[in-house]
Formats: C-alpha cells, sequence, structure tokens
C-alpha cells in the first residue's frame, strides 16, 4: 500500500487529470460529454467549486478547481462525478470495458481509471503555466493543428477575456509556437 497523501488546502486551486478506463476514447462521442456535463452540475449543484480551467480530450480530462474557503475535499467531487457519470454513460446505452477480477470485487466499472492525479496549485506563475498546459493539450496529441479547432476547451473562454492577448502560449519543448492574440 502506498503512503500518498493529497493535498488539502481550503479554498486551494488545484490542477487535476482524470483518465478513462485503458485510455477509451469515450469522450470522442456527444453522449458521453453530455453524461460528463450532467455529473459535473450535479456534484456542483451539491459539493460547489469554480472551474478556472478545462480541457476534455478522448480519453482524458485536465481541469484547474477553486475549492470554497473552508473546504478542501476534492476526493468526494471526483468520486461523484465519476459515479454520476458511470450510472448515466451506462444507462444511455454507454459499454464498459472488461476488468480484472480485483476491480469487479470492488464493485468498480470498466469506464474510469481508479484516482485521479492532482496538484496543488502554489502561486501566479504555476497557475498561469497549467492553465497554458491545459489549452496546450489538443496540440500536444495532435489533435487539432491549432487551438482554435478544439471546442473542448476553457481556451476560447480565455481569448474572449484577453487572457492571451501580448502573451505567446509555448509548447513544452521550450518553443514558441504562434501568437493566439493575433
Amino acid at each position: 500500500m502506498s503512503n500518498y497523501r493529497r493535498a488539502n488546502f481550503a479554498g486551494g486551486y488545484y490542477f487535476f487529470t482524470a483518465v478513462t478506463y485503458n485510455r477509451r476514447e469515450i469522450f470522442v462521442n456527444s453522449n458521453a460529454r453530455q453524461c460528463l456535463r450532467k455529473a459535473w452540475r450535479k456534484t456542483r449543484d451539491r459539493h460547489p467549486f469554480d472551474v478556472i480551467a478545462m480541457c476534455l480530450l478522448p480519453e482524458h480530462i485536465h481541469c484547474i478547481w477553486h475549492l470554497p474557503e473552508s473546504d478542501c475535499d476534492f476526493s468526494t467531487r471526483w468520486r461523484l462525478i465519476k459515479r454520476y457519470f458511470t450510472i448515466g454513460y451506462i444507462d444511455s446505452g454507454g459499454k464498459e470495458l472488461k476488468q480484472s477480477n480485483s476491480r469487479k470485487c470492488k464493485g468498480e466499472k470498466g469506464i474510469w481509471q481508479r484516482r485521479f492525479w492532482e496538484h496543488h496549485i502554489r502561486d501566479q506563475r504555476d497557475l498561469q503555466n497549467h492553465v497554458d498546459y491545459i489549452h496546450y493539450n489538443p496540440l500536444k496529441h495532435n489533435l487539432v493543428k491549432t487551438l482554435e479547432d478544439w471546442p473542448w476547451s476553457t481556451y476560447h473562454k480565455f481569448v474572449k477575456q484577453g487572457f492571451y492577448k501580448h502573451r505567446v502560449l509555448k509548447d513544452f519543448d521550450g518553443n514558441f509556437g504562434e501568437n493566439f492574440a493575433e
């Protein structure tokens, strides 16, 4: 058993990655995206959080959340999102993958990988770097030629709000890409 301990800063900003089981490309399906949207809203209604940035890719999701000042329980939120999504997805005709006996014994479905990855955002620079990482992801995975072509991202909202005006979004090899404000 690992000794991993999650960060727990009430009111904190967190970067997350959640991945589908065996990296199955579920989110290319509009039904799956709709089920995720419903699960997300249902969870936020019961356990509020602000979404700072997000990008939905075929088999994973990256996002940054800001939790309420008195709350650090992001694990419950992810558990509920995954649960509500799984129930809604399977009920709407979505199929799960076969899983191991260990997963079956724990009552897990073949939809999501166990757990999720989280990182506590330390400061403004860390936040900016993670927002850029989230928005750059469709290019990183060669899903589109320009960020404007990926519809399931808060990138478009950031552009409208002038976030990328006078900034260059760089790739993570240290090379600068095109200026997205132009």
